[in-house]
């Protein structure tokens, strides 16, 4: 069964049509609804065909029984599981991921797939906010639907502000990156501006995506997602540990990453490369 539904998953023209021709903004509040029912034949029959459908993995989930679908979308894990890499010179993993489009900032381009370009300033949503990325370095990590949801501080800093952009929720998955343009740009988004201690801007831009497509931030108020307060710009000051919870999604994701000029990648990150939250992603130059 299995191996048949992956084949009709490698179908790119099915695919396309099962995940982003249908009603997306109605398919994903009704899935945000169904997956919060709190019944256990619909909790078990639910996350059965959630598995059956994706690579969901719960060995190391703090918990093993759950109360819906989305309390196993939105799963913790068991301490010490994902160990993050504590050199001051290591910019880590926010995720678990699959490694997508990176390499240096175009002036103010960069791609979401290869060949498919777009400008930071659209993602952004300002020009201004995208200049201290300019020629720097940017990274896609997609977040698979059986991943772990949450997403953690690649660094000791401190947020400054948070931009939330009002979309769509097409699926961010490499078929719909080939043929939508601008996918990112078009999607759900919020622009978390964040500085080291001392003082380098990093930038994660969380884009949701179809089903559930929720955000929702730990420093800020995480019993509502960030879309019922409407396009803003929130002033923040809140500092987070190396490692700490900044949020997480309702469903599976992305986060690009930008960092200014002065970092390579570490070790082992290329694309389609599996990575886990803490994992050494960016090493400062010189070091």
């Amino acid at each position: 069964m299995r191996a048949q539904i992956a084949r009709l998953a490698a179908n790119e023209d099915l695919n396309f049509l099962l995940t982003n021709r249908l009603p997306r903004r109605l398919a994903t509040d009704f899935i945000g609804w169904f997956s919060k029912i709190e019944n256990p034949i619909v909790a078990r029959g639910s996350i059965a065909l959630w598995k059956l459908f994706s690579d969901v993995d719960l060995s190391d989930a703090a918990e093993t029984r759950f109360t819906s679908m989305h309390a196993c979308f939105t799963r913790t894990l068991k301490p010490g599981a994902r160990p993050t890499a504590t050199d001051k010179n290591v910019i880590a993993s926010p995720c678990d991921a699959i490694v997508g489009a990176h390499g240096t900032i175009e002036g103010d381009h960069v791609h979401q797939i290869k060949d498919a370009p777009y400008r930071l300033s659209d993602l952004l949503g300002d020009k201004a906010a995208a200049k201290p990325y300019q020629d720097g370095t940017y990274i896609t990590l997609r977040l698979t639907a059986g991943m772990y949801h949450h997403f953690h501080a690649p660094h000791d800093l401190t947020v400054d502000q948070v931009t939330y952009i009002s979309g769509d929720c097409w699926n961010v998955n490499p078929i719909a990156l080939k043929r939508v343009e601008r996918l990112f740009c078009k999607n759900e988004r919020a622009a978390i501006r964040c500085r080291l201690q001392d003082g380098m801007p990093v930038m994660l831009v969380a884009v949701a995506a179809v089903l559930v497509a929720s955000i929702r931030l730990s420093f800020l108020d995480t019993a509502k997602s960030l879309r019922a307060g409407g396009p803003r710009t929130i002033p923040v000051v809140a500092n987070v540990r190396k490692g700490e919870e900044m949020g997480y999604f309702e469903h599976g994701s992305t986060i690009v990453m930008l960092l200014p000029k002065g970092f390579r990648f570490a070790e082992g990150i290329e694309t389609d490369a599996r990575i886990r939250q803490g994992q050494a992603l960016f090493v400062r130059c010189g070091t």
